[in-house]
């Protein structure tokens, strides 16, 4: 699940001064943020984490660190982009949440494939208006506290809006659905009989739609060196493959995140776009 990591990278990552005339081609710098996700969509506990690290931005023709993720760009046309990214979400000890007590930790899941992404103002947006965007990303999903081990495949197709306003603020709002193959479905539902209960039956998952998805992130500059940035998201499970599993507690769940970052070092030479 790209979820965490991309909101972050987005949020950090988009330019927030109206006047600015182009991103540098590369940043360098540290930021702090804090964070409650919900361990899982149907969770009805929180992951809460709080990190201060530092961070590198690259916005090469072809080799991009920046919103969304890391990633190498294969493909490049004013409509259309095709790169191939890597993204994650946190993850989170089971005792610490009700619903799975006793069962394998959901450990911090990493993501990699390719993204389609397609500009439907065709490259060429009016000076002042927002961007509209389509991304269509097939990843893989792997553990990182687990050797990399394979947990099955996501496909999130979403639809973005971006626009700064003349105030200062940057801010994005997507809308978009979450499915996963059988295998990532039970990483998340399915109960085997051995981790069975009286209040936990086994429950065998099914491959389809995870989660339907909904989220915005802002970022504003306080000055030319810090900034200050954000995200909300909320993720539902009505309709959900599988929404009867007996670890799906609750319908709707929302994350949240806010930091601040300090950019150490910039490129006086302007990203290609």
């Amino acid at each position: 699940m790209r979820s965490t990591f991309a909101a972050l990278a987005a949020a950090l990552a988009a330019p927030a001064a109206l006047a600015q005339p182009a991103e540098p081609l590369w940043e360098i710098g540290a930021g702090a943020f804090a964070v409650s996700q919900q361990a899982y969509p149907g969770a009805d506990e929180q992951v809460n984490r709080g990190i201060a690290l530092p961070y590198a931005l690259y916005r090469g023709e072809f080799l991009r660190v920046d919103r969304g993720g890391a990633g190498l760009r294969a493909v490049k046309q004013p409509a259309f982009e095709v790169d191939i990214g890597v993204s994650g979400a946190f993850g989170a000890r089971s005792d610490d949440i009700e619903a799975r007590r006793g069962m394998p930790d959901l450990g911090t899941l990493i993501e990699f494939g390719p993204r389609l992404v397609w500009r439907l103002d065709g490259g060429t947006p009016t000076p002042g208006a927002g961007r509209w965007r389509v991304e269509l990303p097939l990843r893989g999903v792997f553990d990182l506290s687990d050797d990399f081990r394979h947990r099955g495949m996501s496909f999130e197709p979403e639809l973005q809006y971006a626009r700064r306003s003349s105030g200062g603020w940057a801010y994005s709002a997507s809308a978009g659905l979450v499915f996963a193959d059988r295998r990532l479905s039970r990483t998340f539902y399915a109960v085997d009989p051995v981790y069975a209960t009286a209040e936990r039956p086994a429950y065998e998952a099914r491959s389809g739609l995870l989660a339907t998805r909904l989220g915005l992130t802002v970022s504003r500059s306080l000055s030319p060196d810090w900034r200050l940035f954000g995200f909300a998201r909320l993720d539902s499970v009505a309709g959900a493959a599988n929404r009867e599993s007996p670890l799906v507690r609750r319908t709707t769940g929302g994350s949240v995140g806010l930091g601040v970052a300090w950019t150490w070092l910039r490129s006086e030479r302007p990203a290609a776009d």
